[in-house]
């Protein structure tokens, strides 16, 4: 094994990044097995050197069965391979949001991937096929650092709590955490996507939980999909909530990844949120991803919801 692993630019008890690792050392079971152990331990890693779509297909097989994005099940557009999203921002479609006053295209708030429904990947790998000239990073923060660094007394009031979670299609109109200005524009796939019967129910997920392998607390919340705490529906759950929430996107607890095109960054869903923080409306970025299949098996469903003539979703 001649790759190395280095931490992340900058000080975080999280991430690393491997360089000089071979496609052909992916076969390897005591790389395998290396790689695997080192993304239960650090949550998220940046591979250098490697770009092609077989070697992004292989490197996901080593930490689960990549499989077919939910909300891309029953859309039909050709894709580079049936597993891989296609995250792509172009001036002719894609989101644009007024972020601090500035016009970002393909922006995504703090968000965990399917936090609007019960059953959550266990991770993906991201690599750039078009990257803009500026702009364009995705920014990772670790639910064991964040819950490490919330007060003592915070800790103890939060455990055992569970949040509410609901697919939001505009993230201007988020409950809680930093959110754009205004949204100028929705792209097809999320219009789409708001529509999808895997997101009509709301879901609750813990706030806290326990990583497996590993004893170590996480802090678990999407602030881009979150409603409320369960059975704390009212100003003191929201006010509690929004505490943790602002503690856990604290720009120090921040790492953002400034892409080549020769990257892929794998993360851990169960505990990473992620962002996107967006480029110049007239530029292009387009990403492949794959999806790594698991369920940590703790969210659930709640009763239905319906639209209404507004086009919110209500509770039943």
């Amino acid at each position: 094994m001649d790759f190395r692993i280095e931490p992340l630019p900058g000080s975080y008890s999280f991430g690393a990044v491997i360089a000089a690792l071979e496609p052909e050392e992916i076969a390897d079971e005591r790389v395998r097995r290396r790689l695997y152990d080192l993304w239960v331990d650090k949550g998220v890693v940046v591979f250098k050197g490697l770009s092609d779509l077989r070697t992004q297909l292989d490197l996901s097989e080593i930490f689960g069965e990549p499989e077919i994005h939910p909300l891309l099940e029953g859309i039909e557009r050709p894709r580079e391979h049936f597993v891989i999203a296609e995250i792509e921002y172009d001036q002719d479609d894609g989101d644009i949001y007024r972020v601090d006053g500035e016009l970002r295209g393909g922006y995504l708030p703090w968000h965990f991937d399917l936090a609007y429904v019960d059953r959550i990947n266990h991770g993906g790998i991201l690599r750039a096929a078009v990257l803009p000239s500026r702009g364009g990073q995705t920014g990772f923060i670790d639910g064991i650092a964040a819950y490490d660094a919330l007060p003592s007394d915070l800790q103890e009031r939060i455990e055992g709590l569970n949040v509410i979670h609901h697919f939001l299609a505009d993230a201007a109109q988020m409950k809680f955490g930093p959110k754009p200005d205004e949204c100028l524009r929705l792209s097809r796939v999320i219009r789409l996507a708001a529509d999808h019967p895997s997101v009509a129910n709301p879901v609750v997920h813990p706030l806290v939980f326990t990583q497996k392998e590993t004893g170590r607390k996480v802090v678990n919340v999407s602030p881009w999909h979150a409603v409320a705490i369960e059975g704390m529906e009212n100003d003191e759950g929201d006010a509690l909530l929004a505490e943790v929430i602002d503690r856990i996107v604290e720009p120090e607890l921040a790492y953002f990844h400034e892409w080549e095109m020769d990257d892929m960054v794998l993360w851990d869903n169960w505990r990473m949120l992620h962002c996107a923080a967006g480029i110049p409306p007239g530029e292009q970025r387009k990403m492949r991803r794959t999806t790594i299949a698991g369920d940590y098996a703790l969210g659930r469903r709640l009763p239905g919801a319906h639209r209404s003539e507004d086009g919110d979703r209500r509770r039943d």
